[in-house]
């Protein structure tokens, strides 16, 4: 038997699949899009907003469920989508005709890939399809959120007497606060990453390579029909400090720390967060690198304890765990974000990197990520550990199941 040929590797795959373990969640799709859809133009009535165009693949899967060519429309937009305040949602541009979009139309070019040296001409059409959709839904407001597009574009609404303002106001707001068919959508998400993360454990030996490791991640997050991860974030043995670093054609070597952090965009479009760091055998863990993760462990889990609806940011920044100045250099970017289709807002940065550029509370519904990263300059080893946590009225419930390393925790 030939265990090599690709129809024996696929059909011989018993792990893959989750739902052949679990059932799928029950979720009401239709509900869900008229929730999403509901925030966006709530957030359009605070803005005093007729309409928003958005371009973000995950703008895009959020008020649509547009979810084609994803990466592709991440660098070279192509389609996009006019949410109004009240009429018809028209997704222009569109690659699949599946969305749950009212009309789906043809639409300019938006990127020079498209357009090329004509999209001056592209964005004065644009604005004038604009100006049309504005009288055909009924409204004199000529006020309109526009995400991520090109000066050209702004310039050209502003010639129309157009006020302009910015879209991404719209649409990360309107994704912090989460549904329960949402945190259905994220829990799945979360099993299918901790189903490879399990697969990713077993593959740790001397002569894996770090992409091979990370295979197994994305190889679980498309067999579950998810869509990407937004970078190849594992790194092992003196690649693992500073942290950061991309999964590389490195081998791993007995004694070796193994570091990884999922941000996967999987099944749903919904976003599974999850850092772990893993000891390689078959030597023993040394005194040093159970120092950094105990310190790593402590840290998430002190930070977690703070949760709670009402808190401000600057509060659960101020109180927030304090590493030793010695850590102070390599620390991860922040210590919480938020999650939901991906990263998302808020986040809260590390307290001795001075006042977060912005403050808020916190409020139940959100779902945030706790980080950390432990690791000394000049030193080979270090820690990185992150959990994504529902905020409750009471406190906050833990979404990620997937256990700490008993062999690292004394």
């Amino acid at each position: 038997m030939n265990i090599s040929h690709p129809d024996f590797l696929v059909t011989n795959d018993d792990w893959s699949d989750l739902s052949r373990i679990r059932p799928l969640p029950q979720i009401d799709f239709q509900c869900l899009h008229q929730y999403r859809l509901g925030r966006i133009r709530n957030e359009l009535k605070k803005a005093g907003a007729a309409m928003c165009m958005l371009v973000s693949p995950v703008s895009l899967r959020y008020a649509a469920d547009y979810r084609c060519y994803g990466l592709f429309q991440a660098h070279i937009p192509t389609s996009y989508v006019f949410v109004p305040l009240d009429g018809p949602v028209c997704l222009y541009n569109a690659y699949d005709p599946n969305s749950l979009a009212d009309e789906v139309r043809s639409g300019r070019p938006i990127s020079f890939f498209d357009g090329g040296f004509t999209l001056n001409d592209g964005a004065d059409k644009l604005a004038q399809d604009i100006v049309d959709y504005l009288n055909e839904i009924g409204t004199d407001n000529r006020r309109v959120a526009v995400e991520y597009v090109n000066p050209s574009v702004t310039q050209a609404l502003e010639k129309k007497d157009l006020e302009v303002i910015d879209g991404v106001n719209i649409s990360e707001h309107a994704k912090v606060i989460k549904s329960e068919d949402e945190l259905e959508c994220i829990r799945w998400a979360i099993a299918v990453a901790e189903l490879g993360i399990s697969k990713l454990k077993q593959a740790i030996q001397p002569g894996v390579s770090e992409v091979q490791l990370w295979g197994l991640l994305n190889y679980a997050n498309l067999a579950n029909d998810g869509d990407w991860h937004d970078g190849r974030m594992l790194a092992s043995g003196p690649r693992i400090n500073p942290w950061l670093q991309e999964a590389s054609m490195r081998k791993i070597e007995s004694g070796d720390l193994v570091g990884f952090d999922t941000d996967m965009i999987g099944p749903f479009g919904y976003f599974a967060d999850i850092s772990r760091t893993m000891h390689c055998g078959p030597d023993k863990p040394t005194k040093r690198q159970k120092e950094l993760y105990q310190i790593a462990y402590d840290e998430v889990h002190h930070n977690m304890a703070l949760l709670k609806s009402g808190l401000k940011f600057s509060e659960f920044q101020q109180q927030s765990y304090r590493t030793d100045e010695q850590y102070h250099e390599n620390v991860y970017p922040c210590i919480l974000h938020a999650v939901g289709m991906s990263d998302e807002y808020p986040r809260v940065n590390p307290v001795f990197k001075g006042p977060n550029p912005y403050d808020g509370v916190f409020e139940a519904g959100m779902v945030v990520c706790i980080e950390s990263y432990v690791g000394a300059v000049g030193e080979r080893d270090g820690v990185k550990l992150e959990q994504q946590v529902l905020i409750t009225d009471s406190g906050y419930e833990l979404l990620t199941t997937y256990p700490f390393e008993e062999n690292l925790l004394d």
